[in-house]
């Protein structure tokens, strides 16, 4: 969503390449504002109202002026990208993720209400503070670190083991993460930065689905957690960098004459 909507703003997508970019997360995408003011404002369904298409949500980031998008992927513990108590920042934490739209002055938060339905909810937002940039070299590397640490801190605690069958689960979830299709002009080490991130985090879920771990007591259990938080925190960095250095070359790229 941030990528291509940018990318439509910026001149270098259709509108319909948007459109049918995000159906690779879900058919049905449903926009509504979060609540009946910014519904009123923003000219878009209210929450209780039948959600209206994707082309509605585009049509008003660009009515209010809207220049390129931010990926937000908040956490407890890590609240960057939000704007305070707000209702947009809880319903962030809660989802995990969110599109910022800053000079739009607005916010959307993805949730699956359905199988096949993705509800995307429209929330207005007051300048967000300044974002951290981030080098998409030293977020790769800080992954690839945090990785290796990970596995050393693990081994020493004694809280790692091997089953028969991990390397296929982690295949298998892989291959089931949406593929999606991205603008001409992205830069490739994003795409493999984006493809590296996916692989560890698909790693993630099978050390922390695997209860207890290999883990002998609670105490050890939660230095399993305590040990794998980093390469959480360094996986979420490494896809905020690269889909922001994307956003930044098709920036780049419009402003450039021709």
């Amino acid at each position: 969503m941030v990528v291509w909507t940018s990318a439509w703003l910026h001149g270098a997508a259709a509108s319909d390449d948007v459109i049918d970019a995000v159906r690779t997360w879900s058919e049905v995408n449903q926009i509504h504002a979060a609540d009946e003011e910014t519904a009123l404002r923003r000219e878009l369904p209210g929450p209780r109202d039948s959600g209206a298409g994707l082309a509605l949500l585009l049509a008003s980031i660009r009515r209010a002026d809207g220049d390129a998008g931010e990926l937000v992927l908040p956490v407890a513990g890590d609240a960057r990208g939000l704007d305070g108590s707000t209702e947009f920042s809880k319903n962030a934490m809660r989802r995990g993720e969110a599109a910022v739209f800053p000079t739009a002055g607005l916010a959307v938060v993805p949730e699956r209400v359905a199988e096949g339905i993705l509800r995307w909810t429209v929330h207005e937002v007051s300048e967000s503070p300044a974002r951290e940039h981030t080098p998409v070299g030293e977020a790769e590397h800080g992954m690839s670190s945090a990785m290796r640490e990970a596995a050393s801190t693990l081994t020493e605690l004694d809280v790692s083991h091997s089953r028969p069958g991990v390397r296929t689960e982690i295949a298998a979830n892989v291959a089931s993460r949406p593929q999606p299709s991205w603008p001409e002009g992205v830069p490739q080490r994003c795409l493999r930065v984006l493809q590296r991130a996916t692989e560890v985090e698909a790693i993630l879920r099978v050390a922390t689905e695997d209860a207890p771990g290999g883990a002998v007591s609670a105490s050890a259990d939660r230095a399993r957690g305590q040990a794998l938080r980093p390469l959480f925190a360094a996986v979420r960095t490494a896809r905020r960098a690269a889909v922001g250095e994307m956003v930044r070359t098709l920036a780049h790229s419009a402003d450039k004459p021709h």
